[in-house]
C-alpha cells in the first residue's frame, strides 16, 4: 500500500516501499498504479534519511522515502512510466523476508529464502559485536555443522526493566541454549543448558573495556551461569565452557537482555501459549487464564520469566515453558500473516538487530544474512528443543539447590549431536546409519589373534592409549598389539587406518571397540609384512570398552518437544 492510498504521504513506512526481486537481484520501489511516484533511478539516488536505530547516527541513503514533489504526474491509464519497473505478481509477495526469530532473552536467528531479503543498512548500527578470538568461528557459514550458543542474560538494562535481575549484576548466562544445525541442513537441535548446573569453568582470554587482554582463570565446580560476566568473563568464556562440557565446537553466540522478549513478542503481534491451568503469580506478575492466551511486551517476559506458576517451580520446569514460548514464537514468525506484512518483517529485523550482541564472525547484517541463508533449509518439524541430562548435584545434600550432569544420559546427547542424529526422524536416521555401518563391515572377521594394532594418543585422555592396549590385551586376546606414544596432530575423532588386506582385522577390531562405520579408513595399498594398522584414539574417546558409536535413539525420560508442536504449560 502505497502512501497516498493510506492518506499520510509525509509518513511512510520504508517497508511498505522497497522489496528485493529476487530475479535481478535489486531493490524495487512497489507503487500502486494509481498513486504519484517518481523515477526509482532519480529518487533511489537523491533522497537521504537519517538512519532509524540509534541516536546520533550519520544520514545515509535508505531504500523507502518516496519523492513526492508537486508537479510529478503519473503515467495515465495505468502505462508505465519512464523509468518504471513491472509490477511483481501478487503471488510474489509470500517469497518476502523470512526472520525466524525465536527467542527467550535472546534466541534470535535470522533466515530467509534464497535471495529474498530485505534489509536495511542502518540495521548494522544496531548490532553489538565483540571479539571472542578463538572461541569462535570468523567465517559466518559452514560446509559442516553448525553450533550456535543462545545466551539470555539477566543484565537490568533497558527501559523498563529496573526492577528484573540482580541489581548491581554484570549479568550472568541465565538462559543458555546451543543451537545444533546438522551438516545436511535437514534437522537442528536446540539443546537448554541449565543455569545452575555445576561444572568446570575453563581458563578464558577476554578483551576489557578498556581494550587490554585480561587472561581470567578458571574454576571448578562452579555454576554455568558464572561463566559469563563474573570476573570480567565475556561471552567467548561461555562458549569455551559449553564445548568443554559437550566436546562440541561453538562457531558462534547471540546475546541479548529482557528487552529480546517484550519487543520481540511485540513486533510479531504477540505469541499465542497455551497454560493448563489459570496463573495469578505476583512475582513475575504474570496473570493468564486457562487455555490459550496471545501475550507480548511485559507480560510476554513475565512467562518466561515466571518459576512459580508450573511444575515444582524449578529452574527445569521454567525451561520447559522457555520451550513453549520459542517453538509458538518461531511458529509465528513463519506464519504467513507475517511474512505478507512487509511492516511487521521490518519491525521485527529492527527489533531483532537492536537486541542483539553478537560475535565479530557474525557481526554484520551481511554475515547474519549470509548464516540465515545456509540455515534457511531447516524445517520446524526437524527442530527438537531438549534440556541437558542433569541429576541432583549430591554436593547439596536434601536443599536441591543445583545440578550435574546425568553420567549417563548426557553423553548419549552429546554423541547423537555430534553425529547429527535427528531427535526428531531417529528412525530414519538409525536405519541409514544401520545401512551405512552393515555396508562397511560386511565380511569376513580376523579372529583377534591375527589383529595387528598400533596404538596412538590424538586428543584422548592422557594414558589412554596404554589403556586401551592392557585392554585389548588382557580383555580381547588382541596381543598383536603395541603403544605407538602420542599421535603426530590432535583429532577430534577417533580413526583406524588400515590396508585393504587388513579389513578383515578392521572389522574385528571395530566390533571390539565399538566404533562407528565413519571411525574406519580404508588405504589404497595393501600392507607389506607384519605393518599393523593403526588406531589414533581422538578426543571422543571416553576410555576402552566404551562405545564411540553414537546411539540410534535419544536416552529414555529425555526432556524434549519439537517446534512445530503446541504444548501447555502445567
Amino acid at each position: 500500500m502505497d502512501a497516498q492510498s493510506r492518506g499520510r504521504a509525509d509518513e511512510v513506512d520504508p517497508a511498505d516501499q522497497w522489496v528485493l526481486n529476487p530475479q535481478t537481484g535489486n531493490y524495487e520501489l512497489r507503487l500502486s498504479p494509481s498513486g504519484p511516484e517518481s523515477s526509482p533511478s532519480a529518487g533511489a539516488s537523491s533522497r537521504r534519511s537519517s538512519a532509524p536505530g540509534r541516536s546520533g547516527s550519520a544520514k545515509r541513503d535508505v531504500p523507502g522515502q518516496r519523492d513526492n514533489r508537486r508537479g510529478h504526474k503519473a503515467p495515465e491509464d495505468g502505462a508505465p512510466g519512464e523509468g518504471r519497473r513491472k509490477r511483481k505478481p501478487k503471488a510474489s509477495r509470500k517469497k518476502k523476508v523470512l526472520l525466524w526469530t525465536g527467542g527467550v532473552m535472546g534466541f534470535v536467528l535470522v533466515a530467509g529464502s534464497a535471495g529474498a531479503y530485505l534489509l536495511y543498512q542502518h540495521f548494522n548500527n544496531n548490532l553489538n559485536t565483540v571479539d571472542v578470538g578463538d572461541a569462535g568461528n570468523k567465517n559466518a557459514t559452514s560446509d559442516g555443522p553448525v553450533n550456535i550458543l543462545i545466551i539470555g542474560t539477566d543484565k537490568r538494562t533497558g527501559k523498563g526493566n529496573e526492577g528484573y535481575g540482580d541489581q548491581g549484576s554484570e549479568g550472568h548466562a541465565d538462559t543458555n541454549i546451543l543451537f545444533h544445525v546438522s551438516k545436511d541442513r535437514t534437522n537442528a537441535t536446540a539443546l537448554s543448558i541449565p543455569r545452575d548446573l555445576v561444572t568446570n569453568i575453563p581458563e578464558c582470554p577476554t578483551k576489557q573495556k578498556d581494550g587490554s587482554t585480561k587472561n581470567v582463570p578458571g574454576e571448578s565446580n562452579v555454576r554455568f551461569n558464572t561463566s559469563l560476566g563474573q570476573e570480567g568473563r565475556d561471552p567467548g568464556c561461555t562458549m569455551r565452557t559449553v564445548k568443554a562440557l559437550t566436546g562440541l565446537d561453538v562457531d558462534h553466540f547471540m546475546m541479548a537482555d529482557f528487552n529480546a522478549v517484550k519487543e520481540l513478542s511485540t513486533a510479531v503481534g504477540g505469541v499465542k501459549v497455551c497454560l493448563a491451568k489459570p496463573v495469578n503469580d505476583p512475582k513475575s506478575h504474570l496473570k493468564l487464564p486457562a487455555g490459550v492466551s496471545k501475550i507480548e511486551g511485559e507480560q510476554a517476559l513475565a512467562f518466561v520469566r515466571t518459576r512459580h506458576s508450573f511444575g515444582n517451580e524449578s529452574d527445569l520446569d521454567r525451561i520447559k515453558q522457555q520451550q513453549q514460548f520459542l517453538g509458538s514464537m518461531m511458529r509465528q514468525m513463519k506464519s504467513d500473516s507475517t511474512l505478507s506484512s512487509p511492516t511487521k518483517v521490518f519491525s521485527l529485523a529492527n527489533a531483532a538487530t537492536k537486541a542483539l550482541t553478537v560475535d565479530s564472525g557474525i557481526g554484520s547484517i551481511k554475515k547474519l544474512t549470509s548464516l540465515a541463508q545456509d540455515l534457511s533449509k531447516v524445517d520446524l518439524k526437524n527442530v527438537t528443543f531438549a534440556t541437558l541430562p542433569v541429576i541432583d548435584n549430591p554436593a547439596d545434600g536434601k536443599v536441591r539447590k543445583t545440578v550435574v550432569v546425568d553420567p549417563t544420559k548426557a553423553p548419549q546427547v552429546f554423541s547423537m549431536m555430534k553425529s547429527d542424529i535427528s531427535f526428531t526422524e531417529v528412525k530414519k536416521k538409525e536405519n541409514a546409519a544401520k545401512d551405512a555401518q552393515a555396508a562397511l563391515l560386511k565380511g569376513t572377521r580376523a579372529p583377534a589373534s591375527a589383529v595387528r594394532v598400533q596404538v596412538l594418543n590424538g586428543g584422548a585422555q592422557p594414558g589412554s592409549a596404554s589403556k586401551t592396549l592392557l585392554w585389548l590385551q588382557n580383555s580381547k586376546g588382541v596381543l598383536k598389539s603395541d603403544n605407538g606414544g602420542n599421535a603426530p596432530a590432535k583429532l577430534a575423532d577417533t580413526t583406524l587406518v588400515y590396508a585393504p588386506n587388513q579389513a578383515d582385522q578392521a572389522r574385528e577390531l571395530a566390533d571390539l571397540m565399538g566404533l562407528p562405520a565413519s571411525a574406519l579408513k580404508p588405504g589404497t595399498k595393501d600392507a607389506v609384512g607384519r605393518a599393523p594398522m593403526e588406531l589414533t584414539l581422538g578426543a571422543d574417546f571416553k576410555g576402552a570398552g566404551i562405545p564411540i558409536a553414537a546411539p540410534s535413539k535419544a536416552p529414555e525420560g529425555i526432556q524434549k518437544v519439537e517446534a512445530d508442536k503446541s504444548v501447555c504449560a502445567k
